[in-house]
């Protein structure tokens, strides 16, 4: 079965095809992020930051001082102070509850700068002074674009991110700069964990952190942020005849010396910066050069020539999609939920559970080099995820959930319940495979499948009364609390072994004999009046709940057709799901989940339905294309949605083999025209 390049079509015109999507929004403090992956800058109408936006890097973390009487000795480096199998309660157990406030709210994203417009006094521009916004973000050419009047006169911006180093280049023209009415602020501030929108409301706290000028010339200035324990540099350099004012400590202006026009380049950095920086001229050509190749490689799917009226939103999600992860997704780290666009309330930390939402996508569209960074995290945790293990009296490694750069688990009682991010990795290193059947491909992955797998086989617990090995504690996608034997959990405990098998025979070993036990012992998956369900155990609210997260569609959607799964029971679970469940009380990724279940039963009509089910905000897209389904933006429902559309276009393993686009329906509605895309697991 072939894997790679598979081509419906190969004559999209892909600069057409990307910018009747460019992104058009005129209110004043909404949000449009431009960034390079690991470095993204959030502007809002006026092409800086002066009512909204954030300045984030995925190497941009912190860390609040311990509490009074807490010394680095009292933190578990795994995240939890719980011993012993199975011996996991609700809560952290420890007589000092700020440890476990601590470990939960460190380390956080990091706000790394703010830079604004501000008016002849050096204050910000009010909200109402700001008139006439004509705004787009040029998605070809990554590139921000603002018109806007202020005291009468017009103002053009034009903002862009370096595509190798964390550094934004601003072009300004207006005659109210010669006036000395419109200066640009920056200024620093110490980390919250407040999403602060409104730049007067900065919190500073004084002797916690410092920004120390170590260079400065009449066209440059380096400033050295420490802030607590964690220390970088941001540079400034602008054109001639423009100024930098200092006002105190964290904040300065740059002012225009009766021109008209103002350009300049700020880099932060965690290292000392490489002189000089970038001009705006030479960030532009890289950018555009970055962004046409990134639009040019890889996958694309046109859907223009359709007769179904959605086929418009669709495409505009897919291609969005796209810009957003590239723009936020494709660091050093995985990404959080909410990207690099403010502080969500997990503290902005990533979750091991939605690492595949974030980046299994990129394997299905040709891009997975944009994926491998954030992956090397498994490498980077082996260690305390291993340790987290043991403490728990398993083998192998447990990988953690809420995390930081440090591998340590928040805290919180199901972390270490929450099953289903244990074969990611498995997952990740065959969706590589496929990409790369090599020998270095085997021996990248090979220790930490074996460790994967090692913790799995070593989980499930004897049941005496059911004469089965129990997945317990378990808390299911659905996080309904704890319960045993979550359906989605099962099925992907029986492909993660079994994939772990499948990779020792690659490598010339024998099957592990007791991962097959293990297999051969759990339960069958839960089955009620002939539909699958979340779980078995008697007076569950789980069966009862029909809200949040399917369970049930994951396990023949996400996953191909693994042992004790039978097909046409999932075609009519994915049938009672869609009928029955409370969509409004979903979150973004159960819709594309639903959409690849549809697809592999043969329901191409209700798999296309799901993608685009109106249920208030829970499956909404803004007018920047970022999916709304949870607490504040969520890029899992971007990523989720790529993943979705890329194998109803080009298939997947066991699927149709020479029916094109069989996740789509064949009444003549859609036209799905595409190439570059690889076919799903």
């Amino acid at each position: 079965m072939p894997h790679q390049e598979e081509t419906s079509s190969s004559n999209i015109n892909r600069l057409e095809l990307v910018k009747r999507h460019n992104i058009t929004w005129n209110e004043s403090d909404a949000v449009l992020p431009v960034g390079n992956g690991e470095f993204s800058f959030g502007v809002d109408a006026t092409g800086l930051q002066t009512f909204s936006g954030f300045t984030m890097a995925h190497w941009g973390w912190h860390s609040f001082p311990l509490p009074d009487g807490i010394q680095a000795d009292d933190i578990p480096t795994t995240g939890t102070f719980m011993q012993g199998v199975n011996n996991i309660p609700e809560e952290i157990s420890d007589d000092r509850p700020e440890i476990a406030q601590w470990m939960f709210d460190n380390p956080h994203r990091m706000k790394l700068g703010r830079i604004f417009f501000c008016d002849g006094d050096g204050k910000p521009l009010e909200l109402n002074a700001v008139k006439d916004i004509d705004r787009y973000l040029d998605l070809w050419m990554g590139q921000h674009h603002s018109s806007f009047s202020y005291l009468g006169e017009d103002v053009s911006v034009k903002t862009l991110v370096h595509p190798e180093r964390d550094l934004i280049s601003v072009l300004v023209d207006s005659k109210s700069l010669s006036s000395g009415q419109l200066k640009v602020g920056i200024i620093f501030e110490y980390p919250t964990l407040k999403d602060i929108a409104d730049i007067k409301k900065i919190e500073n706290k004084e002797g916690t952190h410092q920004s120390r000028v170590i260079h400065e010339t009449a066209q440059e200035i380096t400033i050295q942020r420490r802030v607590d324990d964690e220390n970088y540099q941001v540079a400034l350099e602008w054109c001639d005849r423009a100024k930098l004012i200092t006002v105190d400590a964290h904040s300065f202006f740059l002012q225009s010396n009766q021109t008209t026009t103002l350009e300049f380049s700020c880099e932060f950095k965690t290292t000392e910066i490489k002189r000089p920086l970038p001009k705006p001229s030479q960030s532009k050509k890289a950018c555009e050069g970055h962004w046409q190749e990134f639009w040019n490689s890889g996958a694309a799917i046109d859907l223009s020539e359709s007769k179904d009226p959605r086929w418009r939103e669709l495409e505009r999600r897919i291609v969005l999609s796209q810009y957003h992860m590239g723009c936020q997704s494709s660091g050093s780290w995985p990404s959080p939920e909410i990207g690099l666009m403010g502080m969500d309330p997990w503290r902005s930390q990533f979750h091991m559970e939605m690492a595949w939402w974030h980046l299994a996508h990129y394997a299905l569209w040709g891009r997975w080099d944009m994926a491998e960074k954030a992956l090397g995290c498994y490498q980077t945790f082996l260690p305390s995820a291993k340790a987290l293990a043991k403490q728990l009296g398993y083998r192998g490694a447990m990988w953690p959930k809420s995390v930081g750069p440090e591998g340590r688990s928040a805290t919180w009682g199901g972390n270490t319940a929450l099953l289903w991010k244990q074969p990611h990795p498995i997952f990740f290193a065959e969706l590589e495979y496929r990409l790369r059947p090599t020998g270095d491909t085997l021996k990248k992955w090979a220790e930490i499948i074996e460790e994967t797998a090692e913790h799995m086989a070593s989980y499930p617990v004897w049941d005496e009364d059911r004469q089965c090995a129990s997945l317990i504690p378990c808390v299911p996608p659905s996080e309904t609390g704890k319960t045993r034997d979550g359906v989605f959990d099962l099925a992907y405990w029986h492909w993660g072994l079994g994939k772990a098998q499948e990779w020792r025979e690659r490598m010339g070993k024998s099957r592990h004999q007791e991962w097959d036990e293990v297999c051969d012992k759990l339960p069958p998956l839960p089955v009620i009046d002939g539909v699958y369900v979340r779980t078995d155990q008697p007076g569950t609210r789980h069966n009862q709940k029909l809200y949040g997260h399917p369970d049930p569609v994951g396990i023949f959607g996400m996953l191909p057709l693994t042992k004790g799964v039978d097909p046409e029971v999932c075609g009519q679970t994915v049938r009672k799901i869609w009928e029955t469940w409370d969509w409004t009380r979903c979150w973004g990724w159960d819709f594309p989940w639903t959409a690849m279940a549809a697809a592999r039963t043969g329901q191409p009509e209700l798999a296309v339905d799901a993608l685009l089910k109106e249920a208030e905000d829970r499956n909404y897209y803004d007018e920047t294309g970022l999916n709304l389904g949870g607490p504040t933006y969520y890029l899992p429902g971007n990523g989720g949605l790529l993943y979705a559309v890329a194998m109803m276009a080009a298939g997947w393993e066991g699927g149709p083999q020479d029916e094109p686009n069989p996740g789509f329906p064949k009444d003549g509605s859609w036209v799905v025209k595409w190439e570059g895309l690889n076919q799903a697991i």
